[in-house]
Parts: C-alpha cells; structure tokens; sequence
C-alpha cells in the first residue's frame, strides 16, 4: 500500500469538500503522493443521480470524505455510487471515510419484521469498499457487521487536546458523565484521556425514541463538582437537557456537554443553549457557526489515520 499514490476524493459542490481539504493540506505538506480529486453528483429530471470522478485514481489508493450532512437517504447512494465508480476506475484500494457513520443506532431487531438496518448499510459498504475509517462509531461492534476491515477512531484525544488548551479550568473540578448506561465505557474512556478519576452514569427509561419518562436517576455523586457530559450523538437533545437539570438538582455547579455528531433536529440547539452551560461538538456533520456552541475540529485526526493506513502504519498506537 505504501507504494501506490494517495488521492483524498470528495464533491466539490457538498458540505464535506473544506474537511476534506485540511485533510489534504495536512497531508500534502507531508508526503507530495497525496493529491486531492474531485466527485461531481449530478442529478437527473426525475431524481436519478449519477457521479463522476474528475481525475484518474487507476491503481491509487482512494479515500472518500464522505458527506454527512446529506439526507441519510442520499447519503447511501451517492455513497454506493462513488465506491462503484472507484472500482471500475481500478482504484487499488477504497476506504470509505464516514466521519458520522449513519444507520448505527439501527443495529438490532427490536421489534417483530424489521431489519437490521446498520447490518443492510455494512453490506452494501462492502461491495466495493475496501475498508471503512470512521469515528465515535454508536456501537463498539460495529466491525462485526462488516466483511471488510473497520479504523474506529476516538475523539477523545483531540478533545483532550482542546480543552487543555481552550478550557483548562473546566478539567480542575470536573467529573465526566456518561447520560445512560449505553455510554458507560466510553465516558470512562474520555475520563481516562483526560485524566479524570471519576465518572457518574444517569438512568433513563425511554418510552419511545425521542421520549423520557420522569423516572431519571443518577448513579454516583455530582454535589459541588463541574459535570462534563459525553455522548456520540446528539439529536433531539433531550437525553443530555434530563442529564443536566438532574445533575444541578442533586448538586452540580456547572454542566458542560461533548457530542461527537450533532444532529441537532429542530430546537435542539436552543434548548441546550439554555439548560447547559458550555455544547462542545465536533464537525463530523458540518455545523453552522451557533451562539454558546463550539466546534471541534477532527481534520487533523482523520489526516493523521489516513497516513498512517497509507502508510502500513499502526493506528492503535495513535491512541495509546
């Protein structure tokens, strides 16, 4: 792989074309194999879409920035169309770069003649794709829904690296919260990047997606600390607003939240504004400047994974 000339790929045109060009810039300031190429989408009269590859990828190692802002529909078939164009472009290997890996929260059977969604999507990634690298992936088995090999990153280090710099007070008094059980191991991995001992786990019960009941606890002691939310997805916001006015009734002084992929569904930025003291999120899905919300940048961090998968290098030791 290290031989093969590297191409970062993305749509001009798409909300993913400025990450993809830092990635590239960080990268062509390294090794001059990196080049960057363009993805045109072009729609037809009744909706088909088609998508062409601007410049030769034969026998380069491809990676496509894929766009997460887009409709989840159109997510998946541009993304299907772009792996099939670089495979009968003969590419040499195709990553698919998911910096929000879309369909995950779909990764069981949880109701009678439904499908397994994030196993269709891992299918239809495999096809063509070589290997995935994403990141904050919802579920730590993602890779055993895949038949190709699966780089999932953590944001932990960057946002390590963030907070040192921007916000070092925050970490003197803090304890970092997990707002349910599912995010226990990740909140401790976080607490652990940043050096935080403790961590505290709120319980829900979730009558439907998108609902809390009032039945909302707290496992561990939050009085008198700062509380650091984490999460990998933030939607409606209503799971991390419940997580904050419960950890200020039982005590808490301030309460700060990290979502790695925000969705933000209409009000949800506004609503948080006002119950949480700081919203820190990552620009896996593209965001627009927002009043109290800052955006951590993971450019750095994909161009790092890119080389070093580039280059036959180990990605776990990125980590370590």
């Amino acid at each position: 792989m290290p031989n093969h000339e590297c191409v970062i790929i993305a749509n001009p045109e798409g909300n993913a074309w400025g990450f993809a060009s830092s990635i590239y810039e960080d990268l062509s300031a390294r090794d001059k194999k990196f080049k960057l190429n363009e993805l045109h989408v072009k729609k037809f009269r009744d909706g088909e879409t088609k998508v062409r590859i601007e410049d030769n990828i034969r026998r380069a190692n491809c990676f496509f920035i894929h766009d997460s802002s887009l409709h989840p529909d159109e997510w998946k078939t541009q993304l299907l169309f772009a792996n099939h164009a670089m495979k009968f472009s003969s590419a040499n290997e195709i990553v698919d770069v998911l910096p929000y890996h879309k369909f995950l929260r779909q990764d069981r059977k949880d109701e009678s003649r439904v499908g397994v969604n994030a196993k269709a999507v891992a299918d239809m990634i495999g096809l063509y794709a070589d290997r995935v690298l994403t990141i904050d992936a919802h579920f730590e088995q993602i890779q055993g829904f895949y038949d190709i090999p699966v780089d999932n990153l953590y944001s932990s280090i960057t946002l390590s690296e963030y907070l040192k710099e921007k916000h070092s007070e925050l970490l003197e008094n803090v304890v970092v919260m997990s707002p349910d059980v599912g995010g226990t191991t990740r909140a401790r991995g976080f607490a652990n990047r940043l050096g935080v001992k403790d961590i505290v786990i709120g319980y829900k019960h979730r009558p439907k997606a998108g609902e809390l009941s009032d039945d909302y606890k707290i496992v561990g002691e939050v009085a008198g600390k700062d509380v650091l939310l984490i999460d990998d997805i933030v939607d409606s916001g209503s799971t991390l607003i419940t997580a904050a006015k419960t950890a200020k009734e039982n005590g808490a002084k301030e309460v700060y939240s990290y979502c790695t992929h925000g969705i933000f569904s209409e009000g949800a930025r506004e609503k948080m504004s006002e119950e949480l003291d700081l919203v820190i999120v990552s620009d896996s899905i593209p965001q627009l400047p927002y009043p109290s919300i800052e955006i951590l940048p993971l450019a750095k961090l994909f161009a790092e994974s890119i080389y070093r998968t580039n280059e036959g290098e180990s990605l776990s030791d990125l980590f370590r």
